[in-house]
């Protein structure tokens, strides 16, 4: 990992609160620009994504390299990795690369798709693990064609959210080109609170800090935000704005640091946040922080 770069997830001005009333993605790209950020995360959803056409893609890009902004990866929708077959997925995937490649993105993302509580009819826990992995499988190597990487990001809104099903995953993929996309939100709820967990609990005396030394070798992107250890809706991981949750980023980064990661992307993730954009820069600046002290 080299020398950190900032970004912002962008779906954080269109979801939650903005569910009706947006944030136009030109008055976001520019103020995430003109508070410093080195790039952006993209979002391939409604409002800021109409169509997968190669005239969006272009003007997309132009949109954020106008205003210098490099890309850190995308979020885009994508179908249950453990309900679909490798053909429907991978051909899935090939449609997210073709936004990859013509916005220059080198990250996709993808989760299972599915909630912890609910597996297909007819299909076990056991089932469901190995077609997800069989499908991470091929999408690995489908992006590694692309030169894209493929990163899982574990939730406890989704299935597979214990820290011993997380490791297992990726040591069951088996692939170069698939690793985890650590939420420090998200890995708080898996890793010490066992949020949405079923069956036997999995957590870790030593919480999330204890969690990033155990992915060592398998991380392969960073977010970055607090948690107050609560479900939004009872759903996903509440992603707080730093310094209102619990989390001790000065023991955190450093463990980062240690473990590695596979780009040097640290990513703000504010999703649902009502009013994310009002607070994007004490956000920022609390990453400038964090970046002077351990961005190397």
């Amino acid at each position: 990992m080299g020398k950190a770069r900032s970004s912002i997830g962008l779906w954080a001005f269109i979801w939650g609160a903005y569910k009706d009333a947006p944030v136009p993605q030109e008055l976001a790209v520019e103020t995430v620009a003109g508070l410093g950020f080195d790039g952006v995360e993209v979002a391939a959803y409604e409002p800021y994504f109409h169509h997968n056409s190669s005239r969006n893609r272009r003007m997309l890009r132009k949109l954020f390299d106008d205003n210098g902004l490099d890309r850190s990866g995308l979020l885009a929708p994508l179908p249950s990795a453990v309900r679909s077959s490798s053909l429907e997925y991978v051909d899935a995937i090939r449609g997210a690369l073709d936004i990859c490649v013509d916005v220059d993105v080198p990250m996709l993302r993808v989760d299972t798709g599915e909630t912890p509580e609910d597996l297909p009819d007819g299909m076990s826990c056991e089932e469901a693990f190995e077609r997800a992995a069989e499908n991470w499988q091929a999408a690995a190597e489908e992006c590694a064609r692309a030169g894209v990487k493929l990163a899982w990001e574990f939730d406890p809104g989704f299935l597979f959210n214990k820290p011993s099903e997380i490791l297992a995953m990726v040591e069951n993929v088996n692939h170069p080109n698939f690793r985890l996309l650590f939420d420090t939100c998200h890995a708080h709820l898996c890793s010490a609170v066992g949020a949405r967990q079923t069956g036997c609990r999995d957590v870790l005396s030593g919480g999330v800090e204890e969690f990033i030394g155990m992915c060592a070798g398998k991380i392969g992107h960073i977010h970055l935000i607090d948690s107050d250890g609560t479900l939004r809706d009872g759903e996903t991981s509440n992603h707080v704005p730093f310094g209102r949750g619990v989390l001790d980023f000065d023991r955190l980064m450093p463990a980062f640091n240690k473990a590695g990661s596979e780009d040097d992307w640290w990513v703000v993730d504010l999703a649902y946040w009502p009013g994310a954009l009002d607070v994007t820069g004490g956000t920022k600046k609390y990453l400038d922080g964090l970046m002077d002290k351990y961005g190397r």
